[in-house]
């Protein structure tokens, strides 16, 4: 091989090399951050561009939304009851530039700061808002640690408590307080049957007492239920001024 050839094939070779050092491709949910001589020139992308070979370097971001779970916590709510909480956090870079330069690692860090939020926000309520208040506790986790996350160019979307474990004690303290606050809605909704039955009863009595001639067909009804029944029992029926008249002449006679 003479060394025209040769000096020809390594300069298709240095070429070559240096084409593929200098072309990028960023996906549709990727960027490129560029850094010429070590500064930031632009964050490009996507598609297809071109870089200075050994004076650029490219660092690949992605900006698709990361889901990433919250390791099991043991807090301690306000009213001093240790529960064991684990969460998830939605999140994604919205700028790459700051992704890179305003952060060494953007994964970790809003790891690692959805972590102390969780703890911190979760020891300032009680156990009952905690378990019955699950949406406000989300929002306001979610706000938090969108501020400290705002300032490295990701923004978290959406936090979720997933489960919390209470301690078997508790467990058997809540157990007892539901069944008593059942027990103690029967009661209230029984008294209040009897109330409105008295009420009812007291207007019927009300009524019969001003019509006479009411009081007899009642009794009458009442003879004709029994007797549509095979028993033993036998009505003897008195009339109502009878009983009124018996009543009189005893009161009279206990009269001195």
């Amino acid at each position: 091989m003479s060394s025209g050839v040769f000096g020809l094939v390594l300069a298709m070779i240095v070429l070559f090399a240096l084409f593929s050092a200098s072309v990028r491709v960023c996906r549709e949910y990727e960027r490129g951050v560029i850094f010429r001589l070590g500064r930031v020139i632009a964050a490009k992308g996507p598609g297809l561009f071109f870089l200075i070979p050994i004076v650029d370097r490219m660092v690949r971001v992605t900006l698709r939304t990361i889901t990433k779970e919250i390791p099991p916590q043991d807090v301690i709510t306000r009213d001093n009851v240790t529960v064991n909480v684990n969460a998830v956090t939605y999140f994604n870079v919205v700028d790459p530039v700051r992704s890179v330069v305003a952060i060494e690692d953007h994964l970790a860090a809003t790891s690692q700061i959805a972590q102390t939020t969780l703890r911190s926000v979760l020891g300032q309520v009680d156990l009952d808002d905690l378990l019955s208040k699950r949406d406000e506790i989300n929002q306001r986790l979610q706000q938090v640690i969108d501020e400290v996350t705002q300032p490295w160019g990701v923004k978290v979307s959406l936090v979720e408590v997933k489960q919390v474990e209470l301690p078997e004690t508790m467990r058997r303290a809540i157990a007892r307080q539901a069944e008593a606050e059942r027990e103690r809605r029967a009661k209230v909704i029984h008294a209040q049957g009897e109330k409105q039955a008295a009420e009812a009863l007291a207007d019927a009595a009300a009524i019969l007492e001003t019509h006479p001639a009411a009081i007899q067909l009642r009794v009458l009804a009442t003879m004709a239920e029994v007797a549509t029944e095979r028993n033993s029992t036998l009505i003897f029926p008195l009339p109502i001024e009878l009983m009124r008249l018996v009543d009189a002449l005893t009161h009279r006679e206990s009269t001195p």
